[in-house]
């Protein structure tokens, strides 16, 4: 049954994403469409109030001018909001000023969409932090990225041209359009399910024993909505949405899970109705189920079939492993979430990571590692659109075709661009790593566990990071120097670097001449290039990585046998 209804709610997420994608390729593209009355003189204000002209045309390079003088403005405003949290306004539960170390983390996982948190929600913020700050970046960060795809669709689709859109013009629509209405329906859903929305301080209640306990509260609702699905991942409480304040019941948990991949798949799908190109997509879309299908299946198997240890110990094991586990949610629930959230660079979680056995850590370390298996708000395709050059490029060379895509030659300009974006994930993920081993004495002391399992949480922290995925095996104690620094900078590093890489590639074909298809030139919406495709991504980048899954958790899932 509980198979049925996670089979259930992926049939809801895809559904919808169709005509959403759809949609999101009217507003872009700026055709009409329904919310056009109400929408357009607000929109108005805004360009009026932040003195830009919508009809102004940019290139690549305004493009990332733009996107980086964004980020680069939000970067002091949110790191000295959290350096003086403790003064503020809106702290009636008197949080203390966060660390420099642990705000210069914070503000680089919050403008980065990463969202890793080396600190516990409820007592490491206060309501101003949580409400100002993270609302802010909550808007910010998939709004950037989607305006980043926005501009490459419109590179995709013209013939030759340098003229992309206007950025703030994506960027304004896509959360008036797109993020603001979505999150709003899901944030009344939530209220109606539990969920607080109030200013109030902690609540103080007597249990039945007779003890008093402190129980935190604040505007979770509306947080939680843009949250999932913006694919924030950040949680308002330390346990994330395995806090009944932050995700109650199997309705909210079905809802958020639908947000984690709703916009991924409808972005794809908006690719094919921007470009025309349904055939296309339909490839697209196929590698990257194929991809997750490959990743929960083993996942799904290993946590409902429980901890074999704890069999050998004549416990049952009949709901499978539930360590870290909500029982509202069981073992089936649990594993489906970790998956999507893995997948598409959510990070927030309903169950602990490490706390799960190692094949299913595998998986999910895996998805981080693929980092486009339906992938973040924008980056999924951004990241996927990088693959696809690349395995255009070798295609042809391998058989002897023009190496073009959309229309446009693939030269070695795009080639390194493509390359050095493709090999950074690894690159920052392994490099950190290695790293964290060569300075035992600042690392080793933070572990929770020894040997492979130990090994896992250090690889996991820094893939996260690089991937912004934001999720963590909490058996680390991450809130030192070392941790907040490194993880901080490779945040930064990578997230804005992929994105330009593809904005300018894209930007480079768009300026190019459009070359109609011949007998030679390589079919990228066939079957057989979707095999050759998921080939690359997949064994590429497992390959890349097996040595660190080896060291990590299929070590564990070994030395257990």
């Amino acid at each position: 049954m509980e198979i049925l209804s996670i089979i259930f709610i992926f049939i809801l997420i895809v559904v919808p994403a169709i005509p959403l994608g759809k949609y999101i390729a009217k507003v872009y593209a700026g055709e009409k469409t329904a919310f056009d009355g109400i929408l357009i003189p607000v929109e108005k204000m805004v360009y009026k109030g932040i003195g830009i002209n919508p009809l102004t045309e940019m290139n690549w390079k305004e493009h990332l001018k733009t996107l980086l003088t964004i980020n680069v403005i939000g970067f002091p405003f949110v790191y000295l909001i959290l350096l003086n949290q403790d003064w503020l306004p809106l702290n009636p539960d008197h949080i203390p000023a966060m660390s420099p170390d642990l705000a210069f983390h914070s503000t680089c996982a919050f403008i980065t969409n990463c969202f890793q948190q080396h600190y516990s929600g409820e007592s490491g913020m206060s309501y101003l932090s949580q409400t100002v700050v993270m609302f802010y970046c909550f808007f910010l960060t998939p709004a950037v990225t989607l305006a980043a795809m926005a501009a490459v669709f419109k590179a995709l689709k013209e013939g030759t041209t340098t003229k992309l859109g206007n950025f703030y013009v994506y960027f304004v629509t896509s959360v008036t359009r797109i993020l603001l209405p979505i999150s709003i329906i899901v944030a009344v859903i939530h209220v109606f399910n539990g969920i607080p929305m109030t200013f109030e301080g902690a609540d103080i209640i007597t249990t039945l024993q007779g003890d008093t306990v402190s129980v935190s509260r604040g505007p979770v609702a509306a947080f939680e909505s843009i949250k999932q699905l913006g694919l924030n991942g950040g949680g308002f409480f330390g346990v994330n949405s395995a806090h009944p304040f932050e995700n109650s019941n199997f309705l909210t948990n079905s809802i958020q899970n639908i947000l984690h991949l709703l916009l991924p798949i409808a972005t794809v799908f908006a690719l094919g109705f921007y470009l025309k190109r349904k055939k296309l997509v339909w490839m697209i879309f196929g590698v990257m189920t194929l991809g997750f299908v490959l990743m929960l299946v083993p996942t799904m198997y290993s946590e409902i079939k429980g901890n074999p240890a704890i069999s050998a110990m004549g416990i049952d094991q009949s709901l499978g492993n539930m360590e870290g586990k909500e029982i509202r949610f069981g073992s089936s629930a649990s594993a489906f979430w970790s998956i999507t959230v893995t997948a598409s660079m959510n990070g927030s979680v309903n169950s602990m990571h490490d706390s799960y056995m190692p094949l299913s850590r595998t998986m999910q370390l895996i998805g981080i590692m693929v980092n486009s298996f339906y992938g973040g708000v924008g980056t999924g395709v951004l990241c996927f659109f990088i693959s696809l050059v690349l395995t255009a490029f070798i295609s042809s060379l391998m058989i002897g075709r023009t190496a073009q895509i959309f229309g446009k030659k693939i030269d070695a300009k795009e080639m390194k661009i493509a390359m050095i974006v493709f090999l950074l994930h690894p690159f920052l993920s392994l490099v950190g790593t290695a790293l964290a081993c060569a300075f035992p004495g600042l690392t080793l002391s933070t572990l929770n566990n020894p040997a492979f399992h130990g090994f896992s949480e250090m690889i996991y922290e820094y893939t996260s990071a690089s991937s912004a995925n934001g999720s963590g095996l909490e058996g680390l104690g991450d809130n030192t120097p070392w941790w907040n620094i490194t993880c901080g900078i490779i945040i930064l590093i990578g997230r804005f670097i992929p994105i330009i890489g593809a904005v300018a590639i894209a930007g480079l074909l768009a300026e190019k001449t459009h070359l109609e298809d011949t007998f030679g030139t390589l079919k990228t919406d066939t079957a057989t290039f979707g095999f050759i495709l998921f080939s690359f991504v997949f064994v590429i980048t497992v390959l890349t990585f097996f040595p660190t899954l080896v060291l990590g958790p299929l070590g564990e899932y070994f030395s257990t046998r």
